[in-house]
């Protein structure tokens, strides 16, 4: 028997938070709206309405969610969550595996242990989607593998993205090469539904997309250099003079609401 919703929050950085996912209001929906939409569906046909919330903030490493996140959101007595964390700090000279893991651990097993059903995923391959990026690749490797254990400890619900090669398919992610695209957040959220054990969901979400057309080589780095121009120089040029993309903001969600479903 599928368990009923009432409350879902999510915790976590940007791609929580929905970029680069246009909602067509100037905001973001991504994987989380989405996936809040699919469980309030499922319940649509006489279940209580499903209500969420989501703290998450661009920019935020593990610890600073786990620090500024965490107790709003076991206050909220969700029974339903979301803890989806890492990126940012691999990012970082300072990355910590075993620090970022014992973070991890720490916001699934208050959730839980709260009374909460939660949910999380590993990171794709990020060196197909920004060769730049390979050198990083061993701290995705390192922390996926510290994300499968402590969700196994915590008893939380892990969908293994990191373990499917179509998660890192170009295609699927914003030009930023750090986000997913409306597309990717479609099948995140798909993905979640089915680990999740909704009706109607199943792996389909894992297909393949068709062979991508190849570029000729000056097109292609061409487009690296417009990339460096637009993304990776401003990106460094925070992180030098310590700012963050999430300075000042605030979360998009904080208080939980019904989810709209439209007409």
């Amino acid at each position: 028997m599928t368990r009923v919703y009432r409350r879902y929050v999510a915790i976590g950085d940007s791609t929580t938070e929905g970029m680069d996912d246009p909602d067509g209001r100037g905001g973001y929906r991504g994987w989380a709206d989405r996936f809040a939409e699919h469980v309030a569906r499922s319940q649509s046909g006489g279940g209580p309405v499903l209500e969420y919330a989501n703290l998450a903030i661009r920019g935020r490493t593990t610890a600073r969610i786990r620090a500024e996140q965490l107790a709003p959101a076991v206050a909220l007595e969700p029974d339903l969550a979301t803890v989806v964390a890492g990126m940012n700090d691999i990012l970082r000279g300072s990355f910590d595996v075993s620090a970022v893991a014992a973070d991890i651990f720490a916001m699934q097993d208050a959730l839980v242990s709260s009374g909460a059903t939660v949910l999380t995923f590993t990171l794709p391959d990020p060196a197909p989607v920004m060769p730049i990026a390979k050198p990083l690749r061993g701290r995705v490797l390192a922390l996926n593998e510290a994300i499968r254990k402590v969700t196994a400890d915590s008893g939380a619900i892990l969908l293994d993205l990191g373990a499917h090669p179509v998660a890192s398919d170009p295609r699927l992610w914003s030009d930023d090469r750090l986000h997913a695209n409306s597309a990717g957040h479609e099948r995140i959220g798909r993905a979640l539904a089915y680990a999740l054990g909704l009706p109607g969901f199943d792996d389909s979400w894992n297909a393949s997309l068709p062979p991508p057309v190849r570029r000729p080589r000056h097109r292609a780095i061409t487009a690296e250099l417009a990339w460096m121009r637009r993304h990776m120089l401003p990106w460094a040029a925070r992180h030098v003079m310590g700012r963050s993309s999430g300075d000042n903001r605030v979360c998009k969600r904080a208080t939980p609401a019904p989810v709209d479903l439209g007409p």
